[in-house]
C-alpha cells in the first residue's frame, strides 16, 4: 500500500468515516431484501430447477461476443411485457445501468436536470456523460421546470431530460412523477425513473410508482433486481431504439462480461412470483402500517409511509452510536452519515423487510425509545 493511501484512510479514520466489512447478524433491519425473496424456498427451487435444465452458471463473455444467452433474451422480452414498456436491456447490476443510461443517452448539447439526491450511480454517468447536468431541489417539480427554462432561456437547444427516483433510498419518499411527466412532456423531453426501491413493492402488480408511464416514447425506467426480486442485475426499460443504441454504445454493456444466464432465470421466477403472488406485497404493506403506528406511539415519530423509514439524528457520531446500540441489542440497524446524506442529516435508515414480523417490529421500536431517551433498560 502506497503512503498516499495510508494517509487517505487515516483521514477516513480520524473523521470516523472509516468503512469496514462485517458480517451480518442480528434481525434484518437493514437490508433492501422487502420481500424476503433473497433466502426464500420459491428462488431456491428456481435455481435448482435452472441447472437441472442445463442454465449456466457464468455467461463466458460480453453479450455482444458468445455471452448471449436464451435465458437473457427471455427475461428481457417477459420484463417488456410485465413492465409494460416495448424493450428492456439487461444488465450486471443496477449501478451499471444506471451508469449506462446518463453516460450514454443524453447527447451533447442536452441537459439533465436531476433530483439532488439521486443515486450515486446516476451521477457517476452524467460525469462520464457529455451532457450538462444540473440538480434540482428534491421532489420540487417547479424547480425542474425553472431549470429547463433557464437552460432554455440561455441558449440551450438540445433536449431535456429529468432524472429522479420513484422512491428514495434514503428518505423512503416519493417522487412526484405525474408532474415531472407532464414538464417533460412540455418541455418535449425525456424522464428517466430509477424505481429501484418500488419495484416489486409498490404500484400496480409490484410493477413500480410510473407503471402508468412505461410504454411512453419518452420514459426511461430502471428495475433493480437486487432489492425486493431477491437476485441481482439492473433491468433498463424503455425504446427499443433505445435499448439498441445502449447496446451498440453503451460502454458499461458493450465492455461487460454479461450477467450470468442463471441469474437471469432468477430474475425471471421473482418476476413471476411479483406477477402471481401478491400476498407478499400485502404482508409488507401491513409491517410498514404497524410500524408507522408503534414508532409514532413509543417514540413520537412520523415515519415515511414506505418500507424505508430514516430516523433523522442530525449528529453524526450519535447516529453511529444509536445504530451500535441497536446492533448490541440484536437489531441489524445502519447508520448513514455524510457524504451518502446532506450535512446534518445523519440518521438510523430501518428498512423494512418480510425477513422480520410484527413482533420483531415491535421490539426493535421500543429498543430504540429506550435509547433515544437514554434508558439502558
Amino acid at each position: 500500500m502506497t503512503a498516499e493511501h495510508q494517509r487517505g484512510l487515516a483521514e477516513l479514520a480520524a473523521q470516523g468515516r472509516l468503512r469496514q466489512l462485517v458480517p451480518r447478524t442480528g434481525l434484518d433491519f437493514s437490508s433492501n431484501d422487502y420481500l424476503g425473496l433473497a433466502e426464500s424456498p420459491e428462488l431456491r427451487a428456481a435455481v435448482a430447477a435452472a441447472i437441472e435444465r442445463g442454465v449456466p452458471v457464468g455467461s463466458g463473455g460480453s453479450r455482444l461476443l458468445r455471452g448471449n444467452h436464451r435465458e437473457h433474451e427471455i427475461l428481457e422480452a417477459e420484463a417488456a411485457s410485465y413492465f409494460g414498456s416495448e424493450a428492456a436491456l439487461f444488465f450486471a447490476s443496477g449501478f451499471m445501468a444506471n451508469f449506462a443510461i446518463f453516460s450514454t443517452l443524453p447527447q451533447r448539447g442536452d441537459l439533465v436536470v436531476h433530483d439532488a439526491l439521486i443515486h450515486a450511480s446516476a451521477h457517476d454517468g452524467m460525469r462520464n456523460g457529455r451532457a450538462t447536468c444540473v440538480a434540482a431541489r428534491h421532489n420540487d417539480a417547479g424547480d425542474f421546470e425553472a431549470a429547463i427554462t433557464r437552460w432554455r432561456e440561455g441558449g440551450g437547444r438540445g433536449r431535456p431530460w429529468i432524472a429522479v427516483e420513484s422512491l428514495y433510498s434514503m428518505d423512503g419518499d416519493i417522487a412526484p412523477v405525474d408532474d415531472l411527466a407532464e414538464i417533460a412532456r412540455r418541455h418535449d423531453g425525456m424522464l428517466v425513473i430509477d424505481e429501484a426501491h418500488a419495484t416489486g413493492v409498490l404500484g400496480a402488480d409490484g410493477r413500480g410508482l410510473a407503471a402508468h408511464l412505461e410504454g411512453a416514447e419518452n420514459v426511461i425506467s430502471l428495475h433493480t433486481c437486487g432489492k425486493a426480486l431477491g437476485a441481482a442485475g439492473g433491468l433498463v426499460c424503455a425504446s427499443r431504439t433505445l435499448c439498441n443504441f445502449l447496446v451498440n454504445r453503451g460502454r458499461a454493456f458493450v465492455f461487460s462480461t454479461a450477467p450470468p444466464p442463471l441469474q437471469a432465470a432468477t430474475v425471471r421466477a421473482a418476476l413471476s412470483l411479483c406477477r402471481h403472488a401478491p400476498e407478499r406485497r400485502e404482508r409488507l404493506a401491513r409491517l410498514v402500517a404497524h410500524a408507522g403506528r408503534e414508532l409514532n406511539q413509543c417514540c413520537g415519530l412520523a415515519a415515511s409511509g414506505t418500507h424505508i423509514m430514516p430516523v433523522i439524528v442530525g449528529e453524526e457520531m450519535r447516529s453511529m452510536d444509536l445504530a451500535a446500540a441497536l446492533q448490541a441489542r440484536g437489531f441489524d440497524v445502519r447508520g448513514v452519515r455524510p457524504p451518502t446524506v446532506p450535512a446534518g442529516t445523519s440518521r438510523l435508515r430501518i428498512s423494512l423487510t418480510l425477513n422480520v414480523d410484527e413482533a420483531d417490529v415491535s421490539d426493535l421500536v421500543r429498543a430504540l425509545g429506550a435509547e433515544l431517551s437514554g434508558r439502558a433498560s
